[in-house]
């Protein structure tokens, strides 16, 4: 079974942000799934996604301080155009990735207990953020 869908986030303040239910009602068909994967892309490039810690909102605040401390908005960029959040979103979207990959399996998403996706907005003032989820899973069967 193949499913494909294409959902938009709403706006997001500069930060990381919890995305898995959002990733998780956009496909319902995931109950289903016996056993399979779920892939998250984001089609931005100032903008990433990543898995980590999904309980305490302490570690969302450290990933940005930490973000902002290995790509800081003081280095000479050349690019600048868009202003001086832009270059180094781009830098911060290719080091921490577009996309997470998720085994599925009896019907879930196989996370870790502390995990969850989150979307790492790495702009002070973006728009929506676009997303295509792609599943790929057997059916769970039903005998008897």
């Amino acid at each position: 079974m193949w499913i494909q869908r294409k959902i938009r986030l709403p706006p997001a303040v500069r930060g990381f942000h919890l995305i898995t239910r959002e990733i998780t009602q956009a496909v319902p068909e995931l109950a289903s799934i016996r056993a399979g994967w779920l892939q998250v892309f984001i089609q931005h490039t100032s903008a990433s996604l990543t898995i980590n810690e999904n309980a305490d909102p302490d570690v969302r605040v450290d990933f940005e301080t930490a973000m902002n401390h290995a790509v800081p908005e003081s280095l000479p960029y050349i690019h600048t155009l868009e202003g001086p959040d832009d270059m180094p979103a781009h830098v911060k979207a290719s080091m921490m990735g577009a996309s997470v990959m998720v085994p599925l399996g009896d019907g879930r998403l196989q996370l870790g207990t502390w995990q969850g996706i989150y979307l790492c907005e790495h702009r002070d003032r973006a728009g929506g953020r676009h997303l295509v989820i792609t599943v790929h899973g057997e059916a769970q069967t039903h005998d008897g």
